[in-house]
């Protein structure tokens, strides 16, 4: 296999995203209050299904292997140039997040409204990264399965999204209210 295939960047970037994810959970502020482990499996569960249609020979198969358009060398490039900029956008979001950052949905003691870098014209920019490395990996590999992966992860952190804004609309109050008004979920708000 080509090192510099499209199909090996496009791994290498989601090896290097889970790289720099768990070298930046080391700094994490302490948990004050934490989603129950039932209402994790709600989220988590759908990524399961949606890394299963990326990664599994089985889902290779039949109607989910299906091309949606011809598998062409710049169609696979453009995939992977999607790919490098939600994992960048990924970055640059965990960058001003910081310490108030978790994997799961938790209030953090000490926690901050953070409104600097994508959080100021949008509230949940790490999925908006994810979400557009996931669209570019779909892209990439042109099939069916791809872009059912991308919707699945989509509703998945969807859900998870609004029970942050749950949590930190208790937290903030009416700045979190004034914050919601002025950003949008995955995309800047239109004004």
């Amino acid at each position: 296999m080509n090192v510099l295939s499209p199909y090996t960047l496009t791994w290498a970037l989601w090896v290097l995203f889970g790289v720099f994810w768990l070298v930046a959970a080391l700094n994490s502020k302490a948990t004050k209050r934490r989603e129950s482990w039932l209402q994790r499996l709600g989220y988590i569960l759908p990524l399961v299904a949606a890394s299963f249609l990326f990664s599994r020979p089985e889902a290779h198969r039949g109607w989910l292997g299906a091309r949606l358009f011809p598998f062409t060398p710049t169609v696979e490039w453009i995939g992977v140039a999607v790919v490098a900029a939600g994992i960048a956008i990924c970055f640059w979001a965990r960058w001003h997040l910081g310490s108030n950052w978790s994997g799961t949905v938790t209030l953090k003691e000490g926690h901050e409204l953070i409104r600097s870098g994508p959080y100021r014209t949008i509230r949940h920019p790490i999925y908006t990264g994810i979400l557009l490395a996931l669209f570019g990996t779909a892209v990439q590999i042109g099939q069916v399965r791809g872009f059912l992966a991308f919707v699945v992860a989509w509703a998945s952190f969807y859900v998870k999204a609004r029970r942050e804004e749950s949590f930190l609309g208790q937290e903030f109050g009416d700045r979190f209210a004034e914050h919601l008004h002025r950003t949008g979920m995955f995309l800047p708000r239109s004004s």
